[in-house]
């Protein structure tokens, strides 16, 4: 799999023909692009950030006033979340409408839409670490449709099992947006590469 995806990346061979960006668009690559800044620019942002109810919006007043380049790097990441969901959104409308979900790459679709779910996942997570009354009211009213729907109860337990805004819903949407869906995108996009390259007899490029 590791060779696959190195292969989808710096392929040997490319068709003169397939290097137009009409072809897909390279709204994946893009995609993917603004993910790795997403993560670069995030891991920066770590070294400030205190994910307590009494401490976080604190430290986010403190990046933006005291750190050089603090407020810069924070516009960055907020920036980028919304170029990157745009992408993901526009990759997935250019594969339906362009009919690149049928035989023989459901598995591909599947995973995309995954992907697409879970980026949605990650900037709601992200939404509340900020601990202001945007980030609050904006997360709460989140919860509340959530429950509305099937099963939406036991969701909203398990994410905010003490309120929004408390110390474990706040501790549990900075683990969830900092490291378990970014690792479960990385996994799933490596996978999406994959069965890309394992589909090559229909891409004319690979």
């Amino acid at each position: 799999m590791v060779s696959e995806f190195l292969e989808h990346l710096f392929p040997k061979v490319v068709l003169e023909r397939n290097l137009r960006t009409t072809y897909t668009f390279c709204l994946g690559g893009l995609a993917l692009t603004a993910f790795l800044l997403l993560t670069v620019s995030g891991t920066l942002l770590l070294f400030y950030y205190q994910a307590s109810p009494d401490r976080a919006y604190r430290s986010i007043l403190f990046l933006e006033s005291e750190v050089a380049g603090g407020s810069y790097l924070r516009s960055v990441h907020r920036l980028v979340s919304h170029v990157f969901l745009s992408l993901v959104f526009l990759h997935v409308l250019r594969v339906v409408l362009t009919g690149a979900c049928g035989k023989p790459r459901e598995l591909n679709w599947l995973t995309g839409a995954c992907l697409l779910f879970l980026s949605v996942f990650e900037a709601y997570s992200g939404y509340l670490l900020p601990m202001d009354q945007l980030a609050y009211w904006a997360t709460q009213t989140g919860m509340e449709l959530i429950a509305t729907v099937p099963l939406g109860g036991i969701a909203r337990g398990i994410l905010v099992p003490d309120g929004v805004g408390q110390p474990i819903s706040l501790l549990r949407f900075y683990a969830l947006h900092v490291f378990v869906i970014p690792a479960a995108i990385f996994s799933i996009a490596f996978l999406h590469l994959y069965r890309v390259r394992k589909n090559k007899g229909i891409l004319p490029y690979l």
